[in-house]
């Protein structure tokens, strides 16, 4: 059922971005710099694209952005959680040998049996 709601999801957005393109066709012209700045630094770099490619390009670039943002903000959470789980699995192979150390066989071999279960 989940699998179906997800498949109708992603039809919905992909009508939803055909009509956003068929919508947005109108070629645009992008230039690197105002015209003003570019006549004046000489960086008169312009492209024609369609409309729709610019507002995709604006949302993918979005979307990376923030995961990289994320990842970096995260990264005090990670070093954090590896550091206590290294510590977590010291202190669980230092309890292993406390264990050890510390184990009194039983004087009954039947015990000794029951214990090792």
């Amino acid at each position: 059922m989940i699998r179906y709601l997800r498949l109708i999801f992603l039809g919905l957005v992909g009508i939803g971005l055909l009509t956003v393109a068929l919508a947005n066709r109108a070629p645009v012209v992008v230039r690197l710099l105002p015209e003003d700045l570019a006549a004046l630094t000489g960086l008169t770099w312009a492209m024609e694209l369609p409309l729709f490619l610019i507002i995709f390009g604006g949302i993918i670039a979005g979307v990376l952005i923030g995961f990289v943002w994320e990842w970096f903000r995260e990264h005090g959470h990670r070093a954090t959680a590896s550091r206590k789980s290294r510590e977590v699995a010291r202190l669980e192979r230092e309890l292993a040998v406390l264990r050890d150390s510390t184990s009194v066989p039983p004087k009954d071999e039947v015990l000794a049996l029951l214990d090792k279960r």
